[in-house]
């Protein structure tokens, strides 16, 4: 498979231009028309067929040198399906074993849309064999694997780009650099969502059906325990701890990774994390928010930032009950996040940013300002012009024919992730008080053995992680 990585990439950097081409080549191998010719249209496959797939796929409709051509679920119906419901997919290939779709169809890159628990597994497995990769959010299920994901994709050059959209919107990479670059000042504060945790699964106290008695529930079961089959598990699976930390919206990890990523890109801390971490209060469960438009939250006001409330188009999806408790943390220039707000105000899906000269709300292609100034300067990219996803799956394809890392490359991943996991851990240490020391070159708590043990997990035979070389 690396002879034809390499074959590939190098077509791709190269493409038509380099080429002399006879006046009698079709308009569509000259890429007219607006299509892009096959030398630098990128072979793509699909790993996961659920949800998020067959929504992501056609947000990327319009990017040039994108071409799906294949998918794969452990459970071949799903892949069946997803292929016949969008325009284009019958001529798909469709497997089972992702192994087998990369190499029959002669793959550049994948997509890894899977449940979190599996995502490490396969998304390392196929950076061996050759691929670039788009990875769903979170990346991981723990920090350990995590970095190993990161360590593979250096170790077999690969291009990776998760799926943090935000990343890629003018509007919010526009607001992202005016906090960074001082326009309010010296950031003193970031007020972010206290998001829902993941739930213990208790067999005992949920329904399970028989087990199908087939091979997929192995496979989809992954690195975590072998239990009966369960439509709970299955389809629910982003509420349980042992395949995800907090999936559901408004979760730790299914809107928390978006939110925290975007603490990360306004303060300029990609490649770090905090110093401390401190629990604030027991852990409890909680509505996310009293959903009254007239109360404030955290401690801010109802249009405090600016113009407009950036959380309102996500009210709908919020209104939730789970394990929640408000956590703080700082950076080691003295920035302190705390993770207070409710859903039904702010922004779910980003943060407000207090400096010693104003405030800037981020949100999902949303912003606001005080002084309102701010964000009515005429530089503003304003709204997305394109679906919320076509940036970003443009910014990967770019990426894999310059060999540049992309806007939301693996390590930025990893680092997201991990704030999302350091809440998890230290709701589950129960220190409510104490500052826990972590150490972001390391990755490990300097103070907190408890914590340190969570930072990886046991993997079930045959679904280690593979060693990197």
């Amino acid at each position: 498979m690396a002879s034809k990585k390499f074959t590939r990439r190098d077509a791709l950097k190269t493409g038509a231009a380099a080429l002399a081409l006879p006046t009698f080549v079709p308009g569509a191998a000259l890429g007219l028309n607006g299509a892009a010719p096959p030398s630098e249209t990128v072979r793509v496959g699909l790993i996961g067929c659920g949800g998020r797939s067959r929504g992501l796929i056609p947000e990327g409709a319009d990017v040039k040198g994108f071409n799906v051509v294949a998918a794969c679920d452990c459970l071949k119906k799903r892949a069946e399906d997803h292929a016949a419901a969008l325009s284009g997919g019958a001529k798909w290939g469709v497997y089972e074993d992702f192994r087998k779709m990369i190499e029959q169809e002669k793959l550049d890159a994948v997509m890894v849309e899977t449940t979190t628990h599996a995502r490490a597994w396969i998304t390392i497995l196929a950076m061996q064999m050759g691929v670039d990769v788009y990875i769903e959010k979170p990346i991981s299920l723990t920090v350990a694997e995590g970095r190993a994901m990161v360590d593979a994709a250096r170790a077999y050059d690969c291009v990776t780009q998760v799926g943090t959209q935000q990343r890629s919107m003018p509007i919010n990479n526009w607001a992202s650099d005016l906090v960074k670059n001082g326009a309010i000042g010296k950031i003193k504060t970031v007020l972010a969502p206290n998001f829902i945790g993941p739930f213990h699964w208790t067999g005992a106290t949920q329904h399970q059906s028989a087990a199908p008695g087939e091979p997929w529930w192995n496979v989809w079961t992954n690195q975590a325990e072998l239990r009966p089959y369960s439509e709970a598990l299955h389809q629910g699976w982003a509420r349980w701890w042992d395949y995800d930390s907090g999936g559901l919206c408004f979760g730790v990890t299914g809107w928390g990774a978006h939110s925290y990523d975007q603490i990360n890109r306004a303060l300029g801390t990609d490649d770090t994390g905090p110093v401390e971490v401190i629990l604030e209060e027991a852990v409890a469960d909680r509505d996310s928010g009293k959903f009254a438009p007239s109360e404030s939250v955290g401690g801010v006001a109802p249009g405090a930032t600016g113009d407009i409330d950036t959380g309102a188009d996500y009210y709908s999806m919020a209104k939730l009950s789970g394990p929640r408790a408000k956590v703080k943390m700082r950076f080691a220039n003295g920035t302190e996040v705390r993770l207070h707000l409710d859903g039904d105000r702010g922004p779910g899906l980003g943060a407000i940013f207090v400096g010693d000269e104003g405030k800037i709300e981020i949100n999902r292609n949303k912003i606001a300002s005080n002084p309102k100034e701010l964000t009515r300067s005429p530089d503003n990219p304003g709204p997305n012009r394109r679906s919320e996803s076509a940036y970003h799956i443009e910014n990967w394809i770019e990426c894999i024919k310059s060999r540049q890392r992309c806007n939301a490359d693996i390590e930025i991943g990893q680092r997201s992730s991990t704030l999302c996991i350091l809440v998890n851990i230290a709701r589950d240490v129960g220190r409510v008080g104490e500052t826990l020391r972590w150490d972001p070159a390391a990755e490990r708590f300097t103070n907190c053995d408890e914590g340190n043990l969570m930072l990886s997990r046991p993997r079930r035979k045959g679904f280690e992680l593979p060693s990197i070389g």
